[in-house]
């Protein structure tokens, strides 16, 4: 059963000290608050974590959907529990709420990103190249799917565009609705495999679940007609067996997808730019008015376009924003502990002093 799920050699080897303690294995396919929907060799159970996972798992190490988890069995028709949670091979991230939360995990042991954007005014290379960078820090494989094609009066010249920002990635022309370029898709989709969809409201990611699944699987919502923007219809993640064995993951719309210790995905996204850095006459070009400054040549001669030249830089800025904010937070939390072993120990030697 878990085979489906992309149960490997690889990971029973990482199991094997988790089954010497009686665990079973399974992987997390549903997601919801506080309860989880498993896959396992005895089937699809019900799961809540344990006790002492949710004790002991820092923010990011609580199950996501995608997820490898060593179970215990239910003795009757109640939950199983989950006690841990094996090594991620990829992670894909987003910025939590609240004040302190630095980075939440979405989705684990995903191949491929599907990055969704839909060829109507929503249409955004900006936001393209932001996801760009999130998937290849997450480690999984970036394909842009560029959705709704029947509804653009140019679709090469959407992928030409597309291709300028995705440099190096495959970009997909696809129209769900009446099932152009869905077999393109399904090449980068193999069985075993798992792939997520990433993209905002509106982009046609249920759809696209749905056409590949072959079945109404999602939810479907309405575009508004004043921005082509939609409403969050998928409200939980969850992983979907299709009928071909590959996985796919969908997402709620993610809008605005912050950048956490996106050094490499920034500097993987942007490479035409940071080879052009290179051959600047000093190393140490701030790229303003030094001389020899290829950068500058570049946008002067229209080779770089300025608004991805800004766009290089905002993202660079906040890759290491979020750098600095979550060093803060370990700092705090570190600073926080020896206060408490500080004060126990003060505690602990009044007490003898009394005695």
């Amino acid at each position: 059963m878990i085979d489906q799920y992309g149960w490997s050699e690889a990971l029973g080897h990482d199991f094997a000290p988790f089954a010497a303690r009686g665990f079973t294995p399974g992987r997390v396919i549903v997601q919801r608050r506080g309860q989880y929907d498993v896959m396992s060799d005895d089937g699809e159970l019900v799961a809540e974590i344990s006790g002492r996972l949710a004790h002991e798992a820092d923010e990011g190490g609580y199950p996501v959907v995608g997820d490898w988890v060593a179970l215990s069995l239910p003795p009757g028709d109640g939950a199983a529990t989950i006690h841990a949670v094996l090594p991620r091979r990829t992670a894909f991230l987003r910025k939590a709420a609240g004040v302190g939360q630095v980075a939440q995990v979405v989705a684990a042991n995903v191949d491929v990103a599907l990055l969704v954007a839909a060829l109507n005014a929503d249409f955004n290379p900006r936001r393209l190249e932001r996801y760009l960078a999130t998937a290849w820090q997450s480690g999984a494989a970036p394909v842009v799917v560029l959705t709704k094609a029947d509804l653009c009066d140019d679709v090469e010249a959407a992928v030409a565009a597309t291709e300028a920002v995705a440099i190096g990635v495959p970009v997909l022309a696809i129209s769900a609705t009446n099932g152009v370029g869905l077999e393109a898709l399904r090449a980068h989709v193999r069985p075993g495999q798992t792939a997520a969809l990433v993209g905002s409201s509106g982009a046609g990611k249920s759809t696209l679940v749905n056409a590949l699944a072959g079945e109404e699987r999602m939810a479907v919502g309405v575009i508004r007609e004043a921005d082509a923007r939609g409403r969050h219809t998928t409200t939980h993640r969850e992983l979907v067996l299709l009928p071909d064995g590959a996985l796919l993951l969908d997402t709620p719309g993610m809008r605005e997808l912050a950048l956490l210790d996106a050094d490499e995905g920034v500097s993987a996204t942007f490479e035409d730019i940071e080879a052009l850095a290179e051959t600047c006459k000093f190393n140490d070009c701030r790229h303003g008015n030094e001389p020899g400054c290829a950068i500058q040549t570049a946008l002067a001669d229209g080779s770089l376009d300025p608004d991805r030249w800004r766009s290089f830089g905002k993202l660079q800025k906040e890759a290491a924003f979020f750098d600095r904010k979550e060093d803060r937070v370990a700092r705090a939390a570190e600073r926080q502990k020896w206060a408490a072993i500080s004060k126990a120990q003060r505690a602990g030697r009044k007490q003898r002093e009394k005695r």
